[in-house]
C-alpha cells in the first residue's frame, strides 16, 4: 500500500498548486514538456524497443504490437499533440453568472476535476496525450499504464517531469505507477481520499475489473463493438467504401467496425464484391447462415462473434430483414460506442440516429472518426461509453466539474 498511497497524497498536494495555475503557466508547461519529448526522443526509443522485443518474445498480437510501437513519426505525434493544447481554450475558470432576487450571485465556474487516475494498456502515446490533458486543464494525474510498455512509458513520464519541472510546477502533478502488478491497481482502487476519478482505457477486461472493485468514481471508455449496418436502399459502393475504412484503417482501435449488418434485400449484390475486397486485404469473415449461403468463403459465426471486439481483421457479417431488426441487433450486442448506418433514405436515416443507443451515432459516414481531434476538441482523454458526466470523446471540457461561487451581502434565509 505504501508505494501508491504515497504517489496519490502526493498527487493530491500537487493538483492544488496546479488548480490555481494560469493559462500561461499550464501552457508554459505543455511546452517544456513537448521540448522535453523531443530532447529524449532515444531514450524514448530505447526503452520502446526493450518492450517490442519483450512483447515479441512473449508472443503477442501483430496488432498489439502495432499499438505498442514508437517511432520517429509517433513521438512527432505525441509533440504535436502537447502544442496542440496549448492553442486550445482553457475551460477552467469560464462560467455564468445569474443575480438571485435576493441580491445574491450566483456565478456557476468550470474547476478541475482534482486527482485523475488513468488505467490503460499498449499504447504509450497515451501516457503523453492523458498528462497532457490533465495539465491543460489543472488536474494531477496518476498514470498506470500496461506491463508490456512500461519501459516506453517510464522514459516518456521521465520526459514530461522534467518539462513540468522546468515550468515551475511540482513534479508530482504527472506520476507513474511504474509496479505493474495486479495489487498495484487494487490498491490504487481504495484511494478516493485522495483519486477523484478513475478513467479505465483498454480492452473489456480491464474495463471490468475497474468498474467492478475500483471505491473511486469511474468514467467507462473505451470497449468499441461497432457496426455499420447497410440497409435496403444504401448506395452500395459508398457503403462498400465505407466499411473497408471502418474496418481496415486501423483495426486495432476502439472505433474500428466489428460487425457488418447487412439487409437481406441487397445481400446478395453487396456482400460478394465487398467481402472479396475485404479478404484481399487479409479480413477473415464470420458470417451467419445466410451469409454463407451468398458468400461460401466466410466461417460460420457463433454467438460469441456477436459480442466480441476483435481489435483485429475479423468480422463478423450478418444478414438481417429489417431496419428494427439491425436497431435491436446493435443495442442488445454493442458497447454505447460508435454506429453507423448507410442509406439515402431520410426517414430511415432519423429513425437509426434517434433509435439507437451509442455515444457516436454516423448517417453515411466512418465509425473511424469518433475521435477527439476529428471532433474538434484536440486531444482526448477516452471515448465515453456511459451516460454519467461525459459521453463520447472526452475533451478538455469533460476533464473539469463546476462550482458554485455565491457573492452576497449579509443575506440569511
Amino acid at each position: 500500500m505504501g508505494m501508491v498511497l504515497n504517489i496519490a497524497k502526493q498527487a493530491k498536494e500537487a493538483s492544488y498548486k496546479l488548480s490555481n495555475a494560469s493559462t500561461a503557466v499550464k501552457n508554459n508547461a505543455l511546452i517544456m514538456m513537448a521540448q522535453a519529448l523531443e530532447e529524449m526522443k532515444d531514450e524514448i526509443l530505447q526503452g520502446n524497443q526493450l518492450d517490442l522485443e519483450n512483447a515479441k518474445k512473449k508472443g503477442l498480437k501483430a496488432a498489439l504490437i502495432e499499438r505498442l510501437m514508437l517511432n520517429d513519426q509517433r513521438i512527432d505525434g505525441m509533440i504535436k499533440g502537447l502544442l496542440d493544447l496549448v492553442e486550445l481554450p482553457d475551460p477552467v475558470g469560464s462560467g455564468t453568472m445569474v443575480r438571485r432576487p435576493n441580491g445574491l450571485t450566483l456565478l456557476k465556474q468550470r474547476v478541475p476535476l482534482g486527482v485523475v487516475g488513468i488505467i490503460y494498456e499498449s499504447r504509450p502515446n497515451v501516457t503523453s496525450d492523458a498528462a497532457g490533458l490533465c495539465i491543460k486543464t489543472g488536474n494531477a494525474v496518476i498514470l498506470r499504464g500496461g506491463s508490456e510498455a512500461i519501459n516506453s512509458n517510464k522514459a516518456i513520464v521521465k520526459a514530461l517531469c522534467k518539462g513540468i519541472e522546468k515550468a515551475g510546477l511540482p513534479t508530482a502533478c504527472i506520476q507513474l505507477i511504474e509496479d505493474t502488478s495486479r495489487e498495484r491497481v487494487q490498491e490504487l482502487f481504495k484511494m478516493r481520499d485522495y483519486v477523484d476519478v478513475l478513467i479505465p482505457r483498454g480492452g473489456e477486461a480491464l474495463i471490468k475489473n475497474v468498474v467492478e472493485n475500483s471505491q473511486i468514481p469511474v468514467i467507462e471508455t473505451g470497449a468499441g463493438n461497432c457496426h455499420v449496418y447497410v440497409d435496403e436502399f444504401a448506395d452500395l459502393d459508398m457503403a462498400k467504401s465505407i466499411l473497408i475504412n471502418a474496418k481496415t484503417n486501423r483495426p486495432s482501435v476502439c472505433n474500428a467496425a466489428e460487425t457488418l449488418l447487412v439487409h437481406e434485400k441487397i445481400a446478395s449484390d453487396f456482400l460478394p464484391t465487398a467481402l472479396d475486397e475485404l479478404k484481399k486485404l487479409g479480413v477473415e469473415i464470420r458470417g451467419c447462415e445466410k451469409t454463407l449461403k451468398i458468400y461460401p468463403d466466410a466461417k460460420l459465426a457463433n454467438d460469441e462473434d456477436w459480442s466480441t471486439e476483435y481489435l483485429d481483421l475479423i468480422l463478423a457479417v450478418k444478414v438481417v430483414s429489417s431496419l428494427d431488426e439491425a436497431i435491436y441487433h446493435i443495442n442488445k450486442f454493442g458497447t454505447s460506442h460508435s454506429e453507423a448506418i448507410v442509406t439515402k433514405d431520410y426517414e430511415r436515416a432519423n429513425q437509426f440516429l434517434a433509435r439507437v443507443d451509442a455515444a457516436c451515432v454516423y448517417v453515411n459516414a466512418s465509425t473511424r472518426f469518433t475521435d477527439g481531434g476529428e471532433f474538434g476538441m484536440g486531444a482526448e482523454i477516452g471515448i465515453s461509453t456511459q451516460k454519467l458526466h461525459a459521453r463520447g470523446p472526452m475533451g478538455l471540457e469533460e476533464l473539469t466539474t463546476v462550482k458554485y461561487l455565491i457573492m452576497g451581502s449579509g443575506q440569511v434565509r
